[in-house]
C-alpha cells in the first residue's frame, strides 16, 4: 500500500542544514492575555515531532503563526530556512497543514476536494488523479470517494483533510490533533503512513493530548504551557526516565486530588 503513496518523490532527507521549522521570539497577545510568550523552538528536519500541552497552552496559536495562518505580534518563523511571513508563497509550498477545527469545501465529494487541493497547488491533472487514487486507498476512503464531505463522519473528515495536506508531497507536515475522532484502525493506518513519510525524508509536527501516543510515535517532543516552552528535545531526554505523561504532569502541574467529593463515594 505505502509503495504508491505520493510522498515517495521526496526521496532522501532534504539537502539542507536548516531545521524543518525554526521559531524565534514568536509572540501573540489577545488583549491583556499573552497566548504565546516569545517562544524559541527548532524542529530538526526528518524528525517526528510532538507538541504537547494542556488546553489553552498556546499550541494551536503557535502552529497557526508558524504556518502563516495567524500573524504574530513579534518574532519569526522559518520553514527550511524560508521566512513564513516575508516569503509566504515559497514557505507554504513546502508545507502541508491540517489545522484544528478545519473547515472544508464540504459540498464537494471527497475525491473532488483532494483533486481541488492538488490543482490549487499547480499540479498537472494526471499526477493529481494518480495521487488522489493512492491517498483515498491508503486512508480507506476509496469507497466514499463520491460522497459529499458534508456527509462524512468526523473521523472521515479528518482523513480527507489529511489527504488534501499530503497531495503535493510537502517537505513538512503540520498536524493539529490529527487523531481526534479517528477510530483505532484508521489511527493505526495514519500512523503507519506518517512513519513511512518521515522515513522517506519528510518531517511531521503533530500536536496531541495523548501522551502515550506521542511517546510511541515521536522521536522529539516539546512541552508547552502558559505560552512558554517548558522542555524540548528528544523524547528520551525530555521524559528523563519517567513516562511522558508523568513528566508532563510534573512540568505543567495543576493536578488536583478529589478527596473532598465525599458525596461521590457509594460505600
Amino acid at each position: 500500500m505505502t509503495e504508491s503513496l505520493p510522498h515517495v518523490p521526496l526521496g532522501s532527507a532534504p539537502a539542507t542544514n536548516f531545521p524543518a521549522l525554526s521559531l524565534r521570539g514568536l509572540t501573540k497577545r489577545f488583549g491583556a492575555k499573552t497566548a504565546v510568550n516569545a517562544i524559541n523552538l527548532d524542529v530538526p528536519a526528518g524528525s517526528f515531532y510532538g507538541l504537547v500541552g494542556p488546553n489553552g497552552a498556546g499550541k494551536t496559536t503557535s502552529l497557526s503563526m508558524a504556518t502563516g495562518l495567524m500573524r504574530p505580534d513579534a518574532g519569526t518563523a522559518q520553514v527550511l530556512g524560508v521566512d513564513v511571513w516575508r516569503h509566504p508563497l515559497e514557505a507554504k509550498r513546502l508545507m502541508g497543514i491540517l489545522p484544528d477545527g478545519v473547515r472544508l469545501f464540504d459540498r464537494l465529494s471527497g475525491e473532488q476536494l483532494v483533486t481541488y487541493a492538488g490543482l490549487l497547488r499547480g499540479m498537472d491533472k494526471e499526477t493529481v488523479a494518480s495521487r488522489v487514487k493512492d491517498l483515498l486507498e491508503a486512508l480507506d476512503l476509496a469507497k466514499d470517494a463520491g460522497t459529499l464531505v458534508v456527509d462524512y463522519s468526523a473521523g472521515m473528515t479528518k482523513k480527507i483533510a489529511l489527504a488534501s495536506a499530503l497531495i503535493h508531497a510537502p517537505k513538512l507536515l503540520v498536524l493539529d490533533e490529527p487523531f481526534e475522532s479517528v477510530d483505532p484502525v484508521s489511527s493505526a493506518n495514519i500512523r503507519d503512513l506518517l512513519t513511512d513519510y518521515v522515513a522517506s525524508g519528510g518531517t511531521v509536527i503533530v500536536s496531541s493530548h495523548v501522551m502515550d501516543l506521542v511517546q510511541r510515535m515521536c522521536d522529539h517532543v516539546a512541552v508547552i504551557a502558559g505560552g512558554n516552552v517548558l522542555a524540548a528535545g528528544t523524547v528520551e531526554s525530555v521524559r528523563d526516565g519517567m513516562s511522558l505523561e508523568e513528566k508532563f504532569v510534573e512540568l505543567v502541574g495543576g493536578r488536583h486530588q478529589a478527596g473532598g467529593l465525599q458525596w461521590l463515594r457509594t460505600s
